[in-house]
């Protein structure tokens, strides 16, 4: 008799059949290692994450030190850039102010000779009206004359101040540290204010008093003489001064012109106006004209 087995039950060792076209479901290696690493990445990041450390007040400290000596230098840096700019602009401003200053000097000195040929020649003109005959005068007396009475300009001083006046209104003379130096830029714009003040009263006394006498005395022929063949009158009389060529030079001596009068305006205009000047604001700017170049040499190394 053939055995049968027990209903419920069922023979482990036959397998059911499979479905025709599925696919045997069957353990999968390699998803098991992708998930198996992804695992251990997150435990990784995770024991990575849970180890760091609360900083102390050391790590604070340094990190704050460090921060501040970067900005510290960066500011160190700028300031020294910013410091040798400036350097650079007050040599540069030394320079164009000396050479200035130079030129000026050498102009203040031609002005000064130029005044004391004036001082002479006014004296020459009052002795010779004092004590000579008028209706016959020398060449000396009119080479004096034009010296003393009619030439003005020669002895006018105008200082060259394009740079000084850049210095003050630009707000440039703050380059200058010296303070010295900044009190003698000081007494040279005073110095050159006296000048001009004092041109200027010349000015109203040559106009007021002076200029009658040459209108009335001054022989206009000569004048044109000395400006022959195209010269100027200065070019004029320094030749006629150098040669030994003459030509007359005759006075208008009318009835009415008041000789006495005239030598005392000469007089004064010599030693009040054309000298004073000279010896009191020129020779005051000379000084300080002198002791700005001096130190703008030591300063900055200028020649």
């Amino acid at each position: 008799m053939t055995d049968t087995p027990e209903e419920g039950t069922m023979d482990n060792s036959v397998k059911p059949e499979q479905e025709p076209g599925a696919l045997e479901v069957g353990p999968q290696p390699e998803a098991e290692s992708i998930h198996a690493n992804q695992q251990s990445e997150m435990e990784v990041h995770h024991h990575t994450h849970s180890g760091h450390e609360k900083k102390s007040w050391k790590d604070y400290f340094w990190e704050f030190l460090m921060l501040f000596l970067a900005v510290f230098c960066g500011f160190l840096a700028e300031y020294q850039l910013e410091h040798k700019l400036e350097r650079d602009r007050a040599k540069e401003l030394a320079k164009s102010f000396y050479h200035e200053l130079k030129n000026d000097s050498a102009t203040a000195v031609s002005k000064v000779q130029n005044r004391i040929k004036q001082e002479n020649a006014l004296y020459g003109v009052v002795k010779y009206l004092e004590d000579s005959d008028l209706a016959h005068t020398s060449k000396s007396f009119a080479i004096n004359f034009t010296y003393g009475v009619s030439f003005r300009t020669p002895s006018i001083f105008e200082p060259k101040t394009a740079i000084l006046e850049q210095l003050k209104n630009s707000g440039s003379l703050r380059y200058f540290k010296s303070d010295e130096l900044q009190n003698l830029i000081g007494d040279l714009t005073v110095a050159i204010k006296n000048i001009y003040d004092r041109q200027e009263l010349e000015s109203q006394v040559r106009m007021q008093f002076v200029n009658p006498i040459l209108i009335r005395l001054y022989d206009f022929d000569f004048d044109e003489h000395l400006k022959e063949n195209g010269k100027n009158v200065f070019e004029g009389i320094k030749q006629y001064e150098a040669d030994t060529d003459t030509f007359p030079f005759h006075l208008d001596l009318s009835e009415n012109f008041d000789k006495k009068n005239a030598i005392k305006v000469l007089k004064f205009y010599r030693a009040n106006v054309v000298n004073s000047t000279r010896v009191i604001p020129i020779r005051k700017y000379m000084e300080i004209n002198a002791q700005l170049l001096q130190l703008l040499r030591k300063e900055y190394e200028l020649e």
